[in-house]
């Protein structure tokens, strides 16, 4: 289980504060695929960027399992940060290794023997549909088998949680259904528990079993996301289902 309890960022730049975040707060239990979904600007990033320990909240608390992330230090931290895997909108490869060497990468830098990374290597990447393309680079490989070895990284560690930024945004349609058909059979095989951040109806439509609707750094509602695209409650989440689509 995952709760957010009151979670606010505040940016402190030249021309003033901005407040990202604004009393935030959910639960997203074990096993979900959580949608959260808002325009651009509306804080989404920023709150998996917290989430995934990359920014430090002003205030509030995030918690994993009753325990509070911003009280772990050190090997502490290390330990936890292993246990999510956080999907780039991006990719972010690295282009002087095949497809093995990134998806070995974090099991390097976690110190696993060499044989285990072996066998985890080629365990992955049957999983995420790449057979044969081990020794390939990323520059010769499609935008969708981009993201598939990102994912196979993602999921190195075995992690409980993974996080997903626009995981599709830059693929096609045919390519962001099978990338979606992908993270939902992970999903079902591996029980871990999917937070998407997005800004397509699509994608919350197909996969996501909760979504929560964010505006100016809040959420505007959050729930079932069958129920919430069928009657939403929110002028945000309203203007988002009536585009029908991405914005």
């Amino acid at each position: 289980m995952i709760t957010i309890q009151n979670l606010t960022k505040t940016y402190h730049t030249k021309s003033g504060e901005v407040e990202a975040l604004r009393g935030i707060s959910a639960e997203i239990r074990d096993g979900d695929i959580f949608g959260i979904i808002g325009l651009s600007g509306a804080g989404k990033s920023t709150l998996l960027r917290c989430i995934a320990l990359l920014e430090t909240p002003t205030s509030g608390s995030i918690s994993i399992d009753g325990r509070d992330l911003s009280s772990l230090r050190g090997r502490q931290l290390t330990e936890h940060r292993r246990q999510i895997g956080v999907i780039f909108q991006g990719y972010n490869l690295l282009m002087q290794r095949t497809v093995s060497g990134n998806i070995a990468f974090p099991l390097e830098i976690a110190g696993v023997p060499k044989a285990e990374i072996r066998r985890r290597t080629e365990e992955l990447i049957h999983l995420v549909g790449l057979d044969g393309k081990a020794d390939a680079y990323p520059s010769q490989l499609s935008g969708g088998q981009c993201q598939r070895v990102a994912i196979a990284r993602a999921l190195a560690n075995n992690p409980k949680v993974l996080l997903c930024d626009e995981p599709t945004s830059a693929l096609d349609s045919f390519t962001t259904k099978a990338i979606l058909d992908l993270l939902s059979d992970i999903n079902q095989k591996l029980g871990v528990t999917i937070i998407i951040i997005t800004h397509e109806i699509g994608v919350v439509k197909q996969i996501c079993s909760q979504v929560a609707v964010i505006e100016s750094g809040r959420f505007a509602e959050y729930g079932v996301a069958a129920e919430v695209l069928a009657a939403p409650r929110s002028v945000a989440a309203r203007q988002l289902i009536g585009v029908g689509g991405a914005l």
